[in-house]
């Protein structure tokens, strides 16, 4: 089934979300013995996996097991990344993936069911979520969906990139997880530099439009731009198993990354891990005032940017200083649409765009529809034997044991609440995210 020598699609550890590094170092220090597992799902069914598809990506797991960090980046992540402690890059010199111990793969040819899980030790384990997700999502439009090519992508990126400037928009890429593949990336990257480049070398250009950086440790290196990035929710959904306390998980969560990473490096708060509310009733004014401000993942942005006003004006910080980083399924329309609401409330805002830079491609076969990505993840599932949950702002992005899922909400007094704007099932439909002047 596994092919003997096939290329690499992965070939660096840095070639992952920054904020998986600073996770990794903080389960270091906290949480060094501490057993995990993960599972894929894929919230796009009806977008299935071939046999060589799959035989592909198990191919493609099995040579991360080889790759190992090299001098020059372990250089790297100490002269740029400084949040990360000096013990955690020690002990990223001797690290590896573990991938025929670690991750199980199933597959029915007869069903085209495709199951993925992830299991060891928590500091050994989290590294795979990114690079995995990437795979699936390169080898579903390597052997599935064939009808588009890279013709380009690299002009729609800059397209995007000064559309979101001129409008005053700083933003990030975040879209490795779901990318097309490591190229269709890399075309992004250099579309989005080049127009970061353009915009800036205008008289009228404004301080604060820009391109802030990517995600992407890797990309980050070879573009000369800022990695970005803190915490997903990972952290809270595991720090929460393993204490089973809930009411008390945000709190302990930011405790332990503040000990990890300082208080000068901790950066913006996700708060939707247990819904916004029982994060509140965790960030306090000490707290609030540390943090930059918070990033909005799930539920409607609208009413999430009122509710983050609201509590700063209550507790007495000054949300003018504050921003709020928005992060699920946008586009530049939705970009600009949230800038405005921003702007009238009084904060900052700063955009990470994913799936729209990295993954926006038509069909080649007339009438060009939307080629759809894969909305797929991998989430936490259990940590020191407990089930791992996320309940979110929206009830479709809810996930985990139903019997925990039931107990935490009646714990935290959880408000069940849906958007239609966070549909999984229609996250990518063209209605949603095309938009008609960056098609063609």
């Amino acid at each position: 089934m596994v092919s003997p020598t096939p290329e690499r699609a992965i070939c660096s550890l840095l070639d992952t979300d920054l904020y998986k590094l600073t996770m990794q170092a903080a389960v270091l220090d906290h949480y060094p013995l501490t057993a995990v597992s993960y599972r894929f799902r894929n919230r796009t069914p009806e977008k299935k996996l071939t046999a060589e598809a799959v035989a592909w990506i198990q191919a493609q797991i099995n040579l991360l097991g080889s790759l190992t960090f090299t001098l020059e980046e372990l250089s790297y992540l100490r002269t740029t990344v400084h949040q990360l402690p000096e013990r955690y890059i020690a002990y990223l010199e001797t690290f590896h993936l573990n991938p025929s111990e670690q991750v199980i793969i199933t597959f029915d040819p007869a069903t085209s069911d495709f199951k993925l899980r992830i299991q060891g030790l928590w500091v050994e384990t989290i590294l795979y979520e990114i690079p995995v997700l990437a795979l699936v999502s390169e080898a579903y439009f390597k052997f599935v969906d064939t009808d588009w090519d890279y013709t380009g992508q690299e002009l729609r990126a800059e397209q995007k990139a000064l559309q979101l400037l001129e409008f005053g928009c700083a933003f990030s890429e975040f879209g490795t997880r779901r990318r097309r593949s490591f190229h269709a990336q890399e075309l992004v990257m250099r579309g989005l530099v080049g127009g970061e480049v353009k915009y800036q070398s205008r008289p009228d250009a404004r301080v604060s439009a820009g391109l802030r950086g990517t995600s992407n440790v890797h990309f980050a290196r070879v573009f000369g731009v800022p990695p970005v990035g803190t915490v997903a929710h990972e952290w809270m959904m595991g720090i929460a198993a393993v204490s089973q306390d809930y009411p008390s998980a945000n709190g302990l969560a930011m405790q332990k990354w503040r000990e990890t990473i300082g208080d000068e490096n901790v950066g913006v708060a996700l708060t939707d891990t247990f819904g916004t509310d029982a994060f509140l009733r965790s960030f306090t004014p000490r707290l609030a005032g540390i943090y930059a401000g918070v990033r909005q993942d799930s539920g409607d942005p609208l009413k999430f940017l009122e509710k983050i006003a609201g509590y700063y004006d209550a507790i007495g910080v000054d949300k003018s200083k504050k921003v709020i980083v928005f992060s699920d399924s946008l586009d530049v329309e939705a970009c600009k649409k949230y800038k405005t609401a921003t702007d009238k409330a009084g904060m900052l805002c700063s955009f990470g765009v994913g799936t729209f830079f990295t993954n926006d491609f038509y069909c080649l076969t007339p009438p060009h529809k939307k080629s759809t990505p894969l909305n797929i993840v991998i989430k936490l599932s259990s940590a020191d034997g407990h089930p791992a949950v996320k309940l979110s702002d929206n009830l479709g992005k809810n996930t985990g044991d139903s019997a925990t899922v039931a107990r935490v909400k009646r714990d935290l007094g959880y408000v069940e609440r849906t958007w239609t704007g966070g549909d999984e099932d229609k996250r990518w439909d063209e209605a949603i995210s095309d938009n008609s002047e960056l098609s063609t």
